[in-house]
């Protein structure tokens, strides 16, 4: 069977290539084996099925280990809605789950009496364990589906306490791992007998799971080789690893659609077959945006459907506030939890494609407000050789900002120039070109938009007015950014909340670049 970039459901190394996994699964592995309670909690598509897989088959294959695994997706809701039907439920997926591995120990389990509350319940999961004689390890897929019913919750807190007890001679499970998008540790819940064990939370005896999902540019190209050796396509597996690495930040997903774009869609219709270059992969990410999936579309429902959350991103990705991570701000935390932001010492989104992927949709709904009907220039700005008359086009944004907007609110304007200027380039760009944002994190705030149009490139530097000295000091970055891209020219946009803006234009000669400058 052909080998394919997977980008739906479990991987497996027969079917798909698949980057090199060895350092999360050795982290994985070290903790069952130290027999740790713990939780791979992580945005979806992000490979913990098949992480869960991979493990299940690895202690499958040593003698000391009885692996169990079980999934909550797709078992209704009447089961997770009472105690008894939690029970059963776990039960019936144990035994299930237990078959293949032993199925005589899985047939005398499925005998015995079923417990009807969870102290039962407890007492069955020590028979079990001095039945099976071996280390138990219990793996649970999509723990989501069940984690805002108190049932689960309350089987939680049972095998916590069990967990606590182990040290007394109670038997249990050796390890539990759970896989999800929430961090069941943060699950808060009541039981209803005040006599149970008191608890915030059913798990916070679960170990802290520091194993780092996403992959690196050499583990990316661990997969790049076996797809070159399978297909016979040349390519510098470094550079294009590391490039994919630029835009994705790792996240499993998005390297591989990546990949698969370039496979399936790029490569066929290029003449030259036989290699990947590095400007694939920048057309494989301008393909990715247009496409509709449901990665993205769970990227834009969690921001469009929290107020908190939409406005903390456009914060940071629209007007480049630097904003200390803090792991318990809720709003914060939602935005790891989903995906949307990365662990740092400041809050960033996680990834390039993601952060384009936000700003196209928010210059959308910018396009979609009454006053933006004024926009739409279409192909006024094409000259004859195909180029953009980017001049012209910065004169224009003038002319419209200091129509539209003259007289409105300043700190309102403040706030969204940029997302203006964005939603005002989509109709001229018009599917034929593509921009680009780098956000610089500075006291000018500054925003570099990288505009491709057929051929052409163009360098756009957006910032606040903040005097002559750091005018100045943005000019020095502006060229240095103009010479790392092997471009001449460069163009400025300046925000001037000044009482009585300038409203000018100027083409500034510096350290051999030619920058054209229009303050709005």
């Amino acid at each position: 069977m052909k080998k394919e970039f997977n980008i739906t459901g479990n991987c497996n190394s027969s079917n798909h290539y698949m980057m090199d996994d060895r350092r999360r699964f050795a982290g994985i592995v070290d903790m069952v084996e130290r027999g740790k309670y713990f939780v791979i909690n992580r945005p979806r598509q992000y490979g913990k099925t098949t992480m869960l897989f991979a493990l299940l088959t690895t202690l499958r294959e040593d003698e000391r280990f009885l692996p169990v695994f079980m999934s909550f997706q797709g078992t209704g809701l009447a089961p997770h809605q009472s105690d008894i039907g939690m029970i059963n439920l776990f039960l019936d997926l144990f035994i299930k789950g237990l078959r293949i591995q032993d199925k005589s120990l899985s047939k005398e389990i499925s005998q015995m009496p079923r417990p009807e509350n969870f102290g039962d319940l407890s007492d069955m999961v020590s028979e079990i364990v001095e039945k099976a004689n071996k280390k138990i390890v219990l793996l649970i897929d999509e723990v989501d589906d069940s984690s805002v019913y108190e049932a689960f919750l309350r089987l939680l807190g049972m095998f916590r306490n069990k967990y606590l007890a182990r040290n007394a001679g109670e038997l249990t499970f050796h390890s539990i791992v759970l896989a999800g998008v929430h961090d069941i540790k943060s699950l808060k819940f009541k039981l209803r007998n005040p006599d149970d064990a008191q608890v915030n939370s059913p798990w916070n005896i679960a170990a802290d799971f520091t194993v780092v999902m996403e992959f690196y540019p050499d583990e990316i190209a661990f997969m790049l080789r076996q797809y070159s050796e399978a297909e016979g396509v040349q390519m510098d597996f470094e550079a294009i690893a590391e490039r994919l690495y630029y835009h994705t930040s790792g996240y499993p997903f998005l390297v591989s659609k990546l990949c698969k774009n370039i496979a399936e869609y790029i490569l066929p219709k290029r003449e030259d077959k036989s290699k990947w270059i590095l400007e694939d992969v920048e057309a494989s990410v301008k393909l990715l945006l247009k496409e509709n999936n449901t990665n993205f579309d769970s990227v834009i429902k969690n921001i469009e459907n929290q107020e908190d959350l939409h406005e903390l991103v456009s914060r940071v990705i629209l007007e480049g506030e630097i904003i200390p991570f803090n792991q318990y701000n809720p709003t914060i935390y939602k935005g790891v939890l989903y995906g949307i932001f990365k662990r740092e010492g400041s809050i960033q989104v996680h990834n390039r494609v993601y952060e384009q992927l936000i700003y196209d949709y928010l210059a959308s709904r910018m396009l979609t407000r009454p006053q933006s009907a004024k926009m739409n220039y279409g192909g006024s700005f094409i000259q004859d050789d195909g180029s953009l008359e980017m001049e012209n086009v910065l004169r224009k944004f003038q002319s419209f900002m200091k129509e539209q907007y003259s007289s409105k609110n300043n700190h309102l304007i403040e706030r969204e120039w940029r997302l203006i200027f964005l939603a005002f380039l989509k109709p001229i760009l018009n599917g034929q070109g593509h921009d680009f944002k780098e956000v610089e994190t500075s006291e000018e705030k500054r925003l570099d938009i990288v505009v491709t149009y057929l051929h052409y490139k163009y360098i756009i530097e957006l910032k606040l007015w903040r005097g002559e000295k750091a005018h100045q000091k943005g000019l020095n970055q502006l060229t240095g950014y103009l010479e790392k891209h092997s471009v001449a020219k460069g163009y400025l946009l300046i925000f001037d909340d000044r009482k009585q803006p300038s409203w000018k234009e100027e083409v500034i000669t510096h350290e051999g670049k030619e920058i054209f400058a229009v303050w709005v």
